[in-house]
């Protein structure tokens, strides 16, 4: 091996306690100093180790791997030693693996996990390479500590451990006690014959890395990077240094640096990446899982057939049975047979328990072996779904079933599948959290010790969108990149930030992945922890985990299913008509289809967002298969493509003879579209029927024209060519489709996993049309911690009439409830704070007596279960109305029904027993009859909106409506209702004239898109999109606040991406600045009890008291012996302020004033 030293300590981003070193990076720096090999050591763990490897061969250096362990202390459980292994070999490796996954799941502690040195035998440490670690190390703790004997005694312990595989590691980053530790630990060295070794304990890469280092070990411990009090542990000498720097410093030891070779020749550690080892099903009575798969999919086959469920009219039974030997025949010869047996298994386990199970996603819909097995819920004869696209013979690769769950039941499948394979080869796959844009602003203004106000305020300035990074943010916001020019502070924090971004932050638990281990997953990969065993997960991510051999299961959560199943529930419950079963509603449903063309798809899978809205709009789908089409033509390159408009085009040209179906050979792949190439399957079948390709060669094909492989499509355009010409088809025209199927192929989709989805739309789509009521319910339910969800389906409610009951204690559960087809009632769980436990208590309690006061309700649930919090969001909520007094009033007596209620507890634990036995219920009355009136309205409502998280029983708006009607075009649902233009069914029109308009509304959202901010305003008959530029938002930031009420001024522009009408704004006005602006006279009503001199004194103080302004007064008389009006002078002429308005009413009453304008 060429060089004179190799780095055998360095810890990477992946030891997550501290190092920012990127893999890239590293390998890149290897390069430029003539590294022959790198060793990664990360602590307690191997969670890069394969990503490291790949790496390190890619760019041409030798892999060491290794580990940075913790040795328990086992008189101190907060203490412990480091030891460095290194895998010499594969044998290493395991025993490496056995070791790590041991510390994670018996050594573990809250400091860590820890391997106790009593495990460690000449047998489990074979293959393993280990250096003392240094100062760091149980033998230097001791020398530094001028225990020599002890130090002696433990070198002597791992001698026998690891005999001519340990060494003393020695390095010099100018850290505390190096240079003592050094001279002694060579004398010790030289007294045992045992060999040194440098290395420089490297966390970083360059030196100027030193500070972004600090700071992330700042971030992960809590700390402040200035305080003078906290550890510093680290030096800026610990950087991969070059092999001339080491030899510099290891001048007088040159032996050090010379071992770091003869380590590295020692470890030659080969993984066999790549290789995948197949789970095994347990099989009854001795079988093949091959002879077993056959006879199970045969017997599943001639029940469906017998059952008459096939329906296809394009196929006879004989091309089922033919085509399901002919698959059968692939999985067995591919050695799958146990693969499509466990996932069948485990769906099957799923539906007997009644956990609902999507209908397939991705290509696996297209196996007719898999639909007949139970494991899909999608024909793919119907709807001519290929095999070869799931699992092609000609290009061997996994089959990977992505398995939809309900939410509430995926983990109980897991907890199955578990049981019956063992926990000790069944896991879940590890995932990593890494330090994203706005998160690692917050952690370095953190670190750095700057207000949260202030950091706060430059991290909402990044754009929160999926992928957002730093360098994107500053590009994309002007106010962030004005910010970063202009303010040090500023600078400081993204500066610092930017070189942490990305970096890994913690590990968790993938939501979906689960592998299935033929033996122990420790012989493939160590396993990692929380504390007491808890979500025992890989240490190799999803990528990873298969890179090491083992076969992944997704086993993913879709609300939708669950959505779905509760529905179904429901309705079910109310016996509406006979049992809903969701696999046997008709596919060509009128009402559904008529529902989709409203684009009232709102909860509807798939199909609620503004875009797939505007493409519902324009393509009109009448059968199912447009919904099929729908899902896979809404991505970004179909609809820049062309390919939209020529489909819809085409859809709605009743001359459909003129469709250029390229040969006419072609026509029945492409009728179904239109001529348009949209599926991946399409471009498969003409390569079939045209060329002569098998559909395993098709697949081939298929995946080459996507990779735009130069070289391999230069040579399967040439296979085309001629295998079409050989059918008739001249070179022209054949190369002619093949530049069109290239084309196209970049944007088609997986039909399998179109069709099922679509499945899922139209079965969503036919619940919503035919149990409106029961399934928006269901929905609400499902979203229960949701809000902006919940205030989302409030407002689909307001569409189809349906009223959203307020919660209430004597008749709400926990999820909403349906009452009759117009009416909701709320779930008490969607009150905030209120747990789904407490609910629980509150509903068991409550039995079949209702309750009747406060005071008896505090006391029945007694305040061991319910605390105050929870009384005031139940109070604030509406669910206390059932009392029939005033919420105010209600919070008014909490504090004395909560001291009567602990009372009570008290006179029943001390046995105390009145002669009626009303144990229990307190004698002490909180007293009910003094009535206290309502809150105001903006109180109110304020309130209940802390409660729901939105506005039920009223509207702030409510209270400005009759006004900004003078000053405004109307309220949001009549602009809305303005002629959409004049656009065809497909172009799009850019340019459209602008008119001019007057809006007003609460502002319910504001979101940022780069620049582009948007501000939804909620009159309660809508809601509308208004759009700011950041320089407009900055000059009116002041006014744009949520939940205040503003008017607005600016351009309507129907935008077209959403098929709604949007404003451009020009001004921002306060809504009340409006009322003093516009108000023309201001009109007191006066009631016949009201005409006293006082109340006029009164009146008259408050009108003196006010600002003056430009606004008439009016006094109004409605007496029992005369009425007439009173017009005061200019003299008396005012500002209608809120505040004058707020007087006269608390003096007069609501219902007491109105203005003209």
């Amino acid at each position: 091996m060429n060089g004179t030293f190799i780095h055998l300590n360095l810890h990477s981003q992946y030891s997550i306690v501290d190092s920012t070193i990127r893999f890239p990076e590293l390998m890149k720096e290897c390069v430029s100093n003539n590294f022959p090999a790198i060793t990664l050591t990360d602590q307690n763990n191997v969670f890069g180790m394969v990503k490291f490897y790949r790496k390190a061969l890619e760019f041409g250096i030798k892999p060491i791997i290794g580990c940075d362990v913790f040795i328990a202390d086992p008189d101190d459980i907060t203490k412990h030693d480091h030891l460095i292994l290194l895998c010499a070999n594969n044998e290493g490796y395991q025993n490496l693996t056995q070791l790590i996954t041991k510390s994670w799941l018996k050594g573990q502690t809250r400091y860590g996990p820890r391997i106790h040195k009593s495990w460690l035998n000449s047998g489990n440490c074979k293959g393993l390479i280990a250096l003392s670690a240094g100062t760091k190390g149980d033998i230097g703790r001791c020398l530094t500590n001028d225990h020599h004997d002890l130090a002696s005694r433990i070198l002597d312990s791992w001698l026998k451990v690891f005999g001519d595989r340990f060494y003393i590691e020695l390095a010099r980053t100018n850290r505390q006690f190096e240079e003592d530790y050094i001279e002694q630990a060579l004398f010790l060295a030289n007294d045992f014959s045992v060999p040194v070794v440098a290395t420089n304990d490297v966390r970083f890469i360059s030196p100027s890395d030193f500070e972004a280092h600090e700071a992330r070990v700042c971030i992960h411990d809590g700390l402040i990077l200035s305080d003078p009090k906290r550890p510093r542990n680290y030096s800026n000498q610990q950087y991969l240094k070059s092999a001339s720097e080491i030899n510099s410093l290891f001048v007088d030891i040159p032996e050090a640096v010379s071992n770091t070779i003869e380590i590295a020749k020692r470890c030659n550690l080969n993984l066999d990446l790549g290789k995948s080892f197949l789970p095994v099903f347990p099989i009854p009575d001795n079988q093949t899982s091959e002879v077993f798969l056959l006879k199970e999919a045969n017997k599943a086959l001639e029940k469906l057939l017998t059952r008459n469920k096939l329906k296809n009219k394009k196929h006879d039974s004989l091309v089922y049975k033919r085509r399901l030997q002919d698959e059968l025949e692939v999985i067995n010869n591919m050695g799958f047979a146990s693969y499509f047996l466990i996932v069948s298994d485990f769906i099957d386990w799923a539906k007997k328990n009644n956990i609902p199970v999507g209908p397939g996603r991705g290509s696996g819909a297209g196996s007719l072996v898999a639909y007949v097995l139970g494991i899909t819920n999608l024909d793919p004869m119907e709807y001519d779904l290929l095999f070869e696209r799931f699992l092609n013979p000609e290009r061997i690769s996994m089959p990977d079933f992505d398995i939809d769950f309900c939410m509430e039941g995926r983990d109980r499948v897991i907890d199955y599948v578990s049981q019956k394979y063992g926990n000790e080869k069944v896991s879940q796959i590890i995932t990593y959290g890494t330090m994203a844009a706005r998160a690692v602003i917050r952690d370095v203004g953190r670190v750095l010790d700057q207000p949260y106000g202030f950091v706060d305020k430059i991290a909402k300035q990044v754009p929160f969108e999926v992928g957002m990074t730093l360098d994107k943010a500053l590009e994309q916001d002007d106010e962030l990149r004005r910010m970063y020019s202009q303010d040090e502070e500023v600078e400081a924090i993204i500066s610092l930030a930017k070189s942490l971004e990305g970096l890994v932050r913690n590990a968790g638990k993938h939501a979906g992945g689960v592998v299935i281990a033929p033996e122990n997953l420790t012989d493939y990969t160590p396993l990692y922890c929380e504390e007491g065993q808890i979500n025992v997960v890989t240490q190799f991510d999803k990528d990873d985990v298969e890179a090491a051999g083992l076969v992944k299961f997704d086993f993913l959560g879709l609300r939708t299913l669950t959505i779905i199943d509760l529905t179904l529930r429901i309705v079910n419950e109310s016996k509406l008509k006979k049992e809903l079963n969701i696999n046997e509603i008709p596919k060509d449903d009128a009402k559904t289809f008529e529902l989709l063309r409203s684009c009232n798809t709102t909860a509807v899978f798939q199909l609620e967002s503004p875009g797939m809205r505007d493409l519902i709009k324009r393509m009109r789908p009448d059968q199912f298969d447009d919904l099929i089409a729908l899902v896979a033509l809404f991505r970004p390159g179909p609809l820049q493509s062309g390919m939209v408009d020529d489909f819809i085009d085409r859809k709605h040209d009743s001359n459909n003879i003129n469709i250029n179906y390229l040969h006419p050979e072609l026509k029945v792949i492409l009728k179904e579209t239109y001529g348009v190439i949209l599926y991946q399957e399409q471009v498969m079948q003409i390569a079939q029927i045209l060329a002569g390709y098998s559909l395993g060669g098709a697949d081939i094909l298929r995946r080459a024209m996507g990779k735009k492989k130069i070289d391999e499509m230069a040579t399967q355009r040439e296979i085309f060519i001629n295998g079409s010409n050989e059918r008739g088809v001249s070179k022209d025209t054949a190369s002619y489709i093949f530049d069109l199927m290239e084309k196209f192929a970049g944007y088609g989709f997986n039909k399998s996993h179109s069709a099922a989805y679509a499945l899922l739309s139209y079965q969503t789509a036919f619940l919503k049309t035919h149990y409106t009521s029961h399934f928006l319910a269901a929905v609400m339910t499902t979203e229960i911690d949701n809000t902006d969800r919940l205030i989302m389906i409030k407002d689909d409610c307001l569409k189809y009439n349906i009223e959203l009951i307020r919660p209430s204690i004597n008749n709400s559960f926990y999820e909403f409830t349906v009452l009759n087809e117009n009416s909701i009632l709320y779930g008490l769980g969607a009150v905030k704070g209120v747990g789904k436990s407490t609910v629980e208590v509150i509903v068991s309690e409550r039995g079949g007596e209702p309750y009747k006061n406060l005071n008896e309700f505090c006391s029945r649930l007694g305040m061991e279960k319910i605390n105050r919090r929870v009384l005031e969001a139940l109070i604030k909520s509406g669910a206390m109305d059932d009392f029939d007094i005033s919420r105010k009033q209600l919070n008014s007596q909490l504090a004395d029904a909560i001291k009567s209620a602990d009372q009570g507890a008290r006179d029943i634990a001390a046995g105390q027993n009145d002669m009626f036995g009303l144990n229990g219920i307190s004698k002490e009355k909180v007293n009910e009859n003094i009535e206290i009136p309502e809150w105001k309205e903006a109180l109110f409502l304020k309130k209940e909106k802390e409660a729901l998280g939105l506005y039920l029983s009223g509207h702030p708006f409510h209270a400005f409506r009759e006004d900004a009607l003078y000053f405004t075009d109307g309220d949001l649902k009549t602009i809305h209702s303005f002629e959409t233009p004049n656009l065809k069914t497909s172009k799009r029109r850019y340019h459209q004239p602008l008119r001019d308009v007057i809006i007003s509304g609460l502002i319910a959202d504001i979101k940022r898109r780069g620049n582009r901010i948007s501000v939804i305003l909620d009159d309660n008959t809508a809601r509308m999109e208004t759009v700011f530029f950041s320089e407009g938002f900055q000059r009116h930031k002041e006014l744009l606040k949520k939940d205040q009420v503003v008017v607005i001024e600016g351009k309507l522009r129907f935008d077209e991406f959403s098929s709604s009408w949007q404003v451009n704004v020009e001004n921002v006005i306060n809504i009340e600045d409006m009322i003093v602006q516009r108000a023309k006279i201001l009109i007191i009503e006066l009631k016949n009890e009201q005409e006293s001199t006082s109340i006029l004194s009164k009146i008259k103080q408050t009108l003196e008291s006010s600002e003056k302004g430009k606004c008439l007064v009016a006094i109004n008389f409605n007496g029992v012996s005369a009425s007439g009006r009173v017009d005061l002078g200019d003299e008396w002429m005012i500002s209608p302020t809120k505040d004058t308005r707020d007087n006269l009413v608390s003096l007069l009453g609501e219902g007491s004033l109105r203005l003209n304008y």
